[in-house]
């Protein structure tokens, strides 16, 4: 027999004796008394200890046992000694099973601990985490998975959650056995069209209530930041490309049928000049809008007055203005306090936004520059010319790269479609706001609003 089953005969005994006598007394005690004859109590004496022999050999197996594997679960040594009696092995077997009640408490405790700081680690999470059971029901879900789908997906089909195929087919293969990582891009159209990479994977210790991991990264920004960039790419070539074309033309002209036509020569040298000039101002502005670009989370904090700021960039257009019979009219607060930004940048926004007023604004028009307080915590500068508007439906992209209400007129002005979009940046890194109303027929107002110094 294994040594480790082999139940000791000296404890076997112990117990037999310590029951069967008693027993055996009674037994005997009823014979003297005749109370049972003599052959009677010798069967059924017998009998009695043949079964306490078998219970006493069975409950001794099932000590021994049980010390032997109570003993091993709690990773000690086998203890039960060579002379201990039976009721020394039940007293240690009382300990021994009262140690392994405390054992596995201790081991419920931090097996709680454990997940409630696994709960913590998903909770902290960005990406949404779906924990899904044998039958595709969503059984736990981090933060910001029930936060994008609401808190009543728990216990419900996938599908009500998630209906896109492409992240159904991923959890149907996952939990038909496939092993592996399952990925998968998707995009889903409403509320607000977002891109997402998925990623489903099955759990190594598979339970019917835990069965697979899906997650989901949120990949909306980025492939945003892709298309601008491929559409910034393709605007640049284009507005680059044209002029150049000019360019490559008029020298071929210069150097062939034009060679010595000197009033031709002339005037193709000066279409040469404007579009050589564009190109220096496209690539100019393209320098400046990534320089602040780069520069958008960086707040300005340096004190600005505004009111000496607009004179100086009103005398900086004064030629311009007089070159159209326009007129720079300034309304300014001298008393208002300063803002927080960088003087040189703020120069350039009204720059361009009193340029624009010149360039779109009527001939014998004024261009109305009004420096005011908004609130307490805001100063607003509002830009007005009195040209011949813009429709309503092309003011939410007018701060758009290359975005032009009237591209061929805008070419003519020599605008490069990149000044809104430098200004709506500069602003941005300012904290500051720029609201832009118009009206066909009745000019267009662009008003930017910035922060007093104080604020915050």
């Amino acid at each position: 027999m294994d040594e480790r089953r082999r139940i000791p005969f000296s404890r076997w005994l112990a117990l037999f004796l310590i029951i069967g006598v008693p027993v055996a007394l009674v037994v005997w005690l009823a014979c003297l008394g005749d109370y049972i004859a003599p052959p009677v109590a010798w069967g059924l004496g017998a009998a009695l200890l043949g079964v306490i022999g078998l219970f006493t050999l069975w409950h001794t197996h099932v000590a021994w046992g049980v010390l032997r594997r109570t003993d091993e679960i709690l990773g000690r040594e086998h203890r039960v000694g060579a002379d201990w009696d039976a009721l020394t092995m039940l007293g240690e077997l009382g300990a021994t099973v009262e140690r392994l009640r405390q054992t596995l408490l201790d081991e419920k405790g931090q097996v709680a601990l454990q997940s409630t700081t696994a709960d913590a680690i998903l909770n902290a999470l960005p990406d949404s985490i779906l924990l899904l059971d044998s039958r595709r029901q969503i059984a736990r879900a981090n933060f910001s998975a029930r936060k994008f789908f609401g808190n009543d997906m728990i216990g419900r089909d996938l599908s009500a959650a998630l209906r896109h195929p492409a992240v159904l087919d991923a959890a149907d293969a996952v939990l038909a056995g496939e092993t592996g990582l399952v990925a998968a891009d998707f995009s889903l159209p409403v509320p607000d069209g977002r891109s997402f990479s998925l990623r489903v994977v099955a759990l190594p210790a598979a339970r019917e209530d835990m069965a697979a991991v899906l997650a989901l990264h949120d990949v909306t920004a980025l492939r945003r930041a892709e298309k601008m960039r491929a559409d910034f790419v393709a605007n640049a070539s284009h507005e680059l490309r044209t002029p150049l074309a000019s360019l490559v033309g008029f020298i071929e002209t210069l150097l062939g049928p034009a060679r010595d036509d000197e009033p031709a020569r002339t005037r193709f040298l000066g279409i040469m000049r404007e579009q050589a000039a564009r190109m220096s101002r496209l690539i100019h502005d393209l320098l400046s809008l990534s320089q602040i670009e780069m520069r958008e989370h960086d707040h300005p904090a340096d004190p600005v007055a505004l009111g000496p700021l607009l004179r100086d960039t009103a005398a900086a257009l004064e030629p311009q203005a007089k070159a159209r019979n326009m007129r720079i009219d300034l309304q300014l607060d001298d008393s208002l306090p300063p803002v927080r930004g960088a003087r040189d940048e703020l120069m350039q926004v009204f720059q361009n936004l009193i340029d624009n007023g010149l360039k779109y604004g009527r001939a014998d028009s004024p261009v109305e520059v009004r420096l005011s307080r908004i609130g307490p915590d805001w100063l607003e500068v509002a830009i007005r010319d009195h040209g011949e508007g813009i429709p309503r439906e092309h003011l939410p992209r007018l701060t758009e790269r290359f975005y032009r209400v009237d591209s061929a007129r805008s070419r003519d002005l020599g605008g490069t479609g990149l000044g809104l979009a430098i200004v709506k940046h500069i602003i941005n890194r300012h904290r500051g706001r720029l609201v832009i109303d118009s009206e066909p027929g009745q000019g267009s107002t662009f008003a930017v609003r910035l922060p007093l110094t104080g604020r915050g």
